[in-house]
């Protein structure tokens, strides 16, 4: 199963207003296993920055100035997320910006969801953790994802960490450090591990049955033996083990 962890960094809260994305983050992961590729790509959103905006991700107009338009790297994106199931915090806000950035194109291209499925990991989280804080930040504490590196919003970095938050969300982490036999070797360690006892020390007392107890555990053989036509399993197995020389 290939997915593509995404986020993006934008100019400002609404398309309605004609604000555009300026940063594309996504890392790739197939079979539940980072593979190393990633696509990352600043964008010259040819409009001013909000100020709320840039206190968010510290990206300015200068900086993206000299940079590419989402016309010129259209393709490759979705050459990039094409086919896959794209993992997003949010997702209506980024699949929103990237929807209106598609339909400026012209010819237009396919909308995100005639391209890829879409998975929200911001209501997966609201189902596990009813309740709860679940921003991303949250998410990391609780799972114990290290965000130390986020003192600013970046498209690339959170795409990083989500990957690690879903990852860890859904069980699967293990296998992002370690190769299927080692994780596979590891887990049947830590299984035998766990039954391993010392039974040296144990003093168990045996009960033996009561008069009482044997009897009705024969009536209910011999209601056994009634019922069917070759008896209780119970007593053949006894009378076979007693034919064993």
């Amino acid at each position: 199963m290939r997915q593509v962890v995404l986020d993006t960094e934008t100019t400002g809260l609404e398309t309605s207003q004609g604000h555009r994305i300026i940063e594309i983050g996504a890392v790739e992961v197939v079979n539940r296993r980072l593979t190393g590729r990633h696509f990352h790509q600043y964008i010259n959103p040819e409009r001013d920055i909000d100020e709320g905006a840039q206190a968010v991700h510290g990206i300015t107009a200068d900086f993206l100035a000299d940079k590419p338009k989402f016309v010129d790297i259209a393709d490759d994106f979705v050459q990039f997320i094409e086919d896959s199931e794209l993992v997003i915090h949010n997702a209506a806000f980024d699949v929103g910006f990237l929807n209106f950035e598609l339909k400026l194109l012209k010819p237009a291209r396919p909308m995100i969801e005639d391209l890829c499925t879409v998975l929200d990991s911001l209501l997966l989280a609201r189902r596990k953790h009813p309740g709860q804080k679940n921003s991303l930040d949250a998410l990391c504490r609780r799972y114990g994802i290290d965000n130390s590196d986020r003192t600013l919003h970046g498209a690339l970095l959170d795409a990083e960490i989500l990957a690690d938050v879903y990852l860890a969300m859904t069980g699967g982490q293990t296998l992002m450090f370690m190769g299927e036999q080692e994780a596979n070797d590891k887990q049947q360690s830590d299984q035998t591990a766990a039954l391993e006892l010392n039974v040296s020390n144990l003093k168990l007392r045996v009960l033996q049955a009561s008069p009482s107890e044997l009897a009705a555990h024969e009536a209910q053989l011999d209601a056994l033996d009634q019922a069917g036509e070759q008896g209780s399993l119970w007593r053949r197995l006894s009378t076979a083990g007693e034919s064993q020389p």
